[in-house]
């Protein structure tokens, strides 16, 4: 499946419970021990006072919520004191992975990053993610302290 008939756009209230769906079928997918997975899935998942803080978009086809990325709405310190957008994660159905649309959200990111005048993208990535990060040009960040930070601190520099 290709992603041409997929549209994105921002998420609104009445999309959380689809939006949450979709994060449970993705962080389901994830390998790591069921019970593991299940005490996880309450942190992942979105309300309304998230709305607030998080910007949440959504991609779309044929009216169904397919996936979903979310991000601080405040900046965060990237490497060496850069300012960035802190992505706090991209989920998409399993059904609907390696289809380009997870692509296509990070780029929407990027773009809102680049319009505040930010000089990149911080993630702190699941394992699972890592590779797909590593394809979108991300880099990992090195850790200097594992007390203090996430081992899987990816960055991407905007130009």
């Amino acid at each position: 499946m290709s992603d041409k008939n997929v549209q994105i756009r921002p998420a609104y209230e009445n999309d959380l419970d689809a939006i949450n769906q979709i994060i449970e079928q993705a962080v389901m997918g994830w390998q790591l021990p069921e019970r593991v997975k299940r005490l996880a899935l309450p942190s992942y998942r979105y309300n309304e006072l998230d709305l607030r803080y998080f910007t949440l978009i959504i991609a779309e086809r044929n009216d169904s919520i397919v996936a979903v990325a979310a991000w601080d709405t405040d900046s965060h310190q990237g490497p060496k004191d850069r300012g960035g957008l802190l992505l706090h994660g991209i989920y998409v159905h399993p059904e609907h992975q390696r289809c380009g649309i997870g692509g296509r959200l990070l780029t929407e990111l990027e773009n809102v990053a680049r319009e505040q005048n930010m000089d990149g993208v911080l993630v702190k990535a699941q394992n699972d993610a890592v590779a797909f990060f590593l394809a979108q040009g991300l880099s990992k960040l090195d850790t200097q302290d594992l007390q203090k930070d996430y081992e899987n601190r990816y960055w991407k520099q905007l130009s």
